[in-house]
């Protein structure tokens, strides 16, 4: 998995564990795209501080997520509803009657709204 992606789905999951500080900085390197010189400009702290604070958040939200593993069990998760979701589309439908038909588009559009998500 790409780093930047990476730390960004942690962000998501664990953002609000780490201080406010580590994560305004993550937020603006990892998902705004700034670079260590124009967070410190914009935080008024110096390229040394971003570079600290991003190491030590990154480390935070790794560790969280080796505890944890709620990343891990999310893309887990949608593995599985895309494997459910192209196994629902080879069903051939001719063969079923209206009530089951009715129910796999439910499947199918739940198994979708998962995916979505």
């Amino acid at each position: 998995m790409d780093e930047f992606y990476a730390v960004s789905m942690l962000l998501d999951f664990y953002g609000q564990m780490v201080t406010k500080r580590q994560y305004d900085i993550l937020d603006l390197y990892y998902n705004g795209d700034y670079s260590l010189g124009e967070i410190a400009e914009e935080l008024d702290i110096s390229r040394q501080g971003v570079h600290d604070s991003i190491k030590r958040g990154k480390v935070a939200l790794f560790d969280m997520e080796r505890k944890l593993g709620l990343v891990s069990r999310f893309a887990k998760q949608k593995e599985i509803a895309a494997k459910i979701f192209k196994l629902i589309d080879e069903i051939d439908t001719s063969l079923l009657s209206e009530q089951d038909r009715d129910r796999l588009i439910s499947a199918r559009e739940q198994t979708q709204g998962l995916l979505e998500d």
